[in-house]
């Protein structure tokens, strides 16, 4: 099974287990869409990376009602239950199915949105990416990341993942869903955040920062300047 079959797989109760899956769900995705900036209003063009079944850019659409976004991943099954959640708020976005390491990212955007995707992309392909997305911002636009990350230290990392073992198994995960969460994590090639922060400042963003993290879960990311 490669990564495309488990995410197409994991589809259909995807979302039904974030929340036991994501032990910190509700602030990491508050932070993820409270950190965008605008009044609401803001006709936005955004652009989601790895956009899976639209939870993120969903939160986002609510927030954005103007906004037009184009999602794109490489998982069919995914991107129907994203049409299907847009449908119900009288939307329709741009859908995009492909690997967005080789897909055209097609235009420029204000607003690039990725939410636990991009750390299943090696190192040398996050770095890529990052200038990739910064190259289709508009002057001003923002990137934001709501990710995983590695712990800079193996000992960090060995409390990350015990933490994370020891919170979803409070949640009370079955052990089917708990062996179809670690078997696709077999795909995770995490980085730390220090030097994905750091390969996002080479890109040119600017004010890079980590507006929230809790263990692994991180939201980072930055701006292109205006000028």
């Amino acid at each position: 099974m490669n990564i495309q079959e488990a995410f197409n797989t994991a589809a259909v109760d995807y979302d039904n287990l974030r929340r036991i899956l994501i032990p910190c769900f509700d602030d990491f995705y508050k932070t993820a869409v409270e950190i965008i900036p605008g009044d609401g209003a803001a006709p936005l063009k955004i652009l989601d990376l790895g956009a899976g079944t639209g939870l993120y850019s969903g939160m986002v659409q609510l927030v954005f009602p103007n906004a037009e976004f184009t999602l794109l991943d490489l998982a069919p099954e995914m991107l129907e239950k994203a049409k299907f959640r847009f449908s119900k708020m009288g939307k329709s976005p741009k859908i995009l199915i492909g690997d967005y390491v080789k897909t055209d990212l097609a235009g420029s955007y204000d607003l690039i949105i990725s939410a636990l995707s991009i750390h299943h992309l090696s190192d040398f392909d996050k770095e890529l990416l990052y200038q990739r997305i910064y190259d289709v911002l508009n002057p001003g636009g923002m990137f934001v990341n709501a990710d995983q990350v590695l712990g800079k230290t193996p000992d960090l990392e060995k409390l990350y993942r015990q933490h994370w073992r020891d919170s979803v198994h409070a949640k009370g995960v079955s052990e089917k869903d708990f062996k179809a969460a670690q078997k696709r994590m077999e795909y995770d090639r995490m980085a730390t955040l220090d030097i994905q922060l750091s390969w996002l400042e080479a890109a040119g963003f600017q004010n890079v920062d980590c507006w929230y993290k809790n263990f692994s879960f991180a939201v980072f990311g930055g701006y292109r300047p205006t000028i």
